[in-house]
């Protein structure tokens, strides 16, 4: 395992002791409200410490973009960490077991290594760039389906932004018509996980931010897939705007979302 994966796979399981430690007791923590359907627990807080802490003692100049506690430069920012302490917060609040920790390293502008850590199940799904993706040590690859037909999807809603809700029910529309299903399990690291160990076929979900999607998107292309925005390019860490799946299927979903988008919609 590369040095730097081992590292973010140390921390990942770190911050996973912290919300399972925390899962049998979530009505007393302290849940803040950043905006409206996000949310933010004291756990979230001390998982990302805790993440942050095992890389800065291994790396202390390379960069860090975190969810709740947003970016920090530091001397050598050819190297930035990506870090979502727990992706799926509502979810852990509610009782839900669908969340996890997501990590991944940038290098260079380029994704170079991922973890995203299940701390329920303690599946560790793990990818270095060149080097495949793998789950639990196993090496895993996308589903080898040749389209939509009997696929099972992917997707998350708008929660931040209703008024995306009109358009996002139109690519619902488009997609569901042809596959054999589409879930909605709350947690867009997990999802793209699941793509890439052939658990799910597709994803797709408007307005991610970076640290939901770094990490699994290395993990979807490492095992044989593809990701890419609306637009059919690779902007979306800055778009938000998701597309994974094989190539086959990328490229059928691509084409049932696309004429879905009004012109103001960023792709």
């Amino acid at each position: 395992m590369h040095p730097m994966l081992n590292t973010a796979v140390r921390a990942a399981r770190q911050a996973g002791t912290v919300i399972s430690r925390s899962f049998s007791h979530v009505d007393s923590l302290k849940v803040d409200s950043k905006s409206r359907n996000d949310f933010v627990s004291d756990v979230d807080r001390l998982a990302e410490e805790t993440i942050i802490q095992t890389l800065r003692k291994a790396y202390p100049n390379h960069a860090i973009l975190a969810e709740e506690s947003g970016a920090a430069e530091y001397g050598n920012d050819e190297y930035r960490w990506i870090i979502d302490p727990l992706d799926g917060t509502t979810n852990f609040l509610h009782g839900f077991p669908q969340f996890a920790v997501s990590i991944a390293l940038q290098y260079r502008g380029k994704l170079d290594q991922a973890v995203v850590y299940d701390p329920i199940s303690q599946d560790l799904y793990t990818a270095s760039r060149g080097n495949g993706a793998q789950l639990n040590g196993r090496r895993i690859r996308v589903a080898a389906r040749k389209g939509l037909e009997g696929a099972l999807l992917g997707t998350g809603f708008p929660f931040r932004r209703h008024e995306l809700l009109d358009t996002y029910l139109e690519t619902f529309k488009a997609l569901f018509a042809d596959t054999a299903g589409i879930r909605r399990p709350g947690s867009a690291a997990l999802d793209l996980a699941y793509v890439a160990a052939g658990r799910l076929d597709g994803f797709w979900e408007f307005d991610l931010k970076p640290w939901d999607t770094a990490a699994g998107a290395l993990l979807v292309m490492e095992a044989g897939g593809k990701v890419g925005d609306f637009a059919g390019g690779e902007d979306y860490l800055q778009s938000g705007n998701v597309i994974a799946g094989n190539l086959k299927v990328f490229e059928a979903m691509h084409q049932l979302i696309k004429p879905c988008l009004p012109p103001e919609i960023k792709r």
